[in-house]
């Protein structure tokens, strides 16, 4: 990571710090955050009402921008998928989606970011493409902040909605987590209220308790994908230190403490996870928790076996859940044609493979 510090990861109280330090009066923080947050500045120059050697030195001192678009794909259903490069050389990937009224509710012109939390991921779950080199670092809370930011600014659309289920498991990077999400939130920062946010987790049931205990009312979702130990464990190793149990004992007390339904995402998988019998698992375990159900068709990466079982299947077992009382839903996925799953453009272009 870059020595210098990105003012997107810094709140009011840190900056007027800074400022106090550079010898300079606290209301410059405020100035400054405007410029960035409400006005749009990719750089110090553009601030003027700051004196000219004040943006000299804030641009000795800070970055604005942590990260750096180096690739942009579209899908044919308008979801975009960005690539970013960190100052440290490595990547991430920010995946832009257009809302789908039947999943969210949410008027069409509206639009979901989804936001990375690591390089890399070191959970290892069978299916996914984000941990395939292995987990490199955390994100810090600028580098987090700031991928909504430029996504924002190369899209030319506003964020409605935030989900962290991007690359990397969110809840590992806890303390960075909530700080991004407090800018994310904050009226000085990009204003997206709590209940526009999910946090994705692949079930670390410690952090989920630690979660809970955060005043604001972000949402979660919990990357299930079996309803059973047996099942769970072949595709998702976390479940052999946090197993299911255990796992929904940190869903009970996050329910405790939230006023938001818990969404459980189901990625069905041929012949691994999409039987009847895990169906009728999955409603049970839905049902003490009130929670949803997203059910998510497999989206194929490249050099992994699994395939995405049909659609008589999928809709057999939506079915299953619904004459059981679940609130689900079957994602036709967006992104499928350019290989929206997350991971996959930075993994190709890593290891120094031409990206489309």
């Amino acid at each position: 990571m870059s020595s210098i510090p990105a003012i997107t990861g810094l709140d009011t109280d840190e900056l007027e710090t800074r400022f106090n330090q550079l010898g300079q009066p606290g209301y410059r923080a405020a100035q400054v955050l405007d410029w960035i947050y409400a006005k749009g500045a990719v750089d110090f120059e553009s601030m003027t009402n700051l004196p000219a050697s004040l943006r000299t030195e804030l641009s000795s001192h800070f970055t604005i921008s942590p990260l750096s678009p180096v690739d942009g794909t579209r899908s044919g259903d308008t979801t975009r998928k960005y690539l970013f490069k960190l100052n440290d050389g490595r990547y991430i990937e920010t995946v832009l989606i257009p809302a789908s009224p039947a999943l969210y509710g949410e008027r069409s012109d509206r639009y979901t970011l989804c936001v990375s939390s690591q390089v890399g991921c070191a959970y290892g779950c069978r299916f996914c493409a984000s941990g395939l080199d292995g987990f490199a670092r955390n994100l810090d809370a600028g580098e987090i902040t700031a991928q909504v930011l430029a996504v924002s600014r190369l899209s030319g659309k506003k964020i409605n909605n935030i989900v962290f289920m991007g690359m990397g498991e969110p809840l590992a990077n806890l303390q960075n987590l909530l700080k991004a999400i407090s800018i994310i939130n904050a009226p000085w920062g990009i204003g997206i209220g709590a209940r526009h946010m999910t946090v994705s987790t692949s079930g670390l049931a410690p952090q989920i308790r630690k979660f809970a205990d955060h005043p604001l009312q972000v949402r979660l979702a919990v990357s299930l994908h079996g309803a059973s130990d047996e099942v769970r464990e072949t595709i998702m190793p976390v479940n052999k230190k946090h197993p299911i149990d255990e796992l929904l004992d940190s869903l009970h007390y996050y329910k405790s403490k939230k006023k938001q339904k818990i969404t459980f995402e189901y990625i069905l998988i041929e012949d691994i996870n999409d039987s009847s019998e895990q169906a009728r698992l999955l409603a049970s375990i839905a049902s003490s928790l009130k929670a949803k159900v997203n059910l998510i068709p497999y989206n194929r990466v490249e050099g992994l076996p699994w395939k995405r079982p049909g659609e008589p299947v999928q809709e057999a077992f939506l079915k299953i859940l619904t004459s059981r009382g679940i609130q689900a839903t079957l994602r036709r996925e967006k992104g499928h044609d350019i290989e929206a799953a997350c991971g996959q453009l930075r993994l190709r272009k890593e290891r120094g493979e031409k990206v489309p």
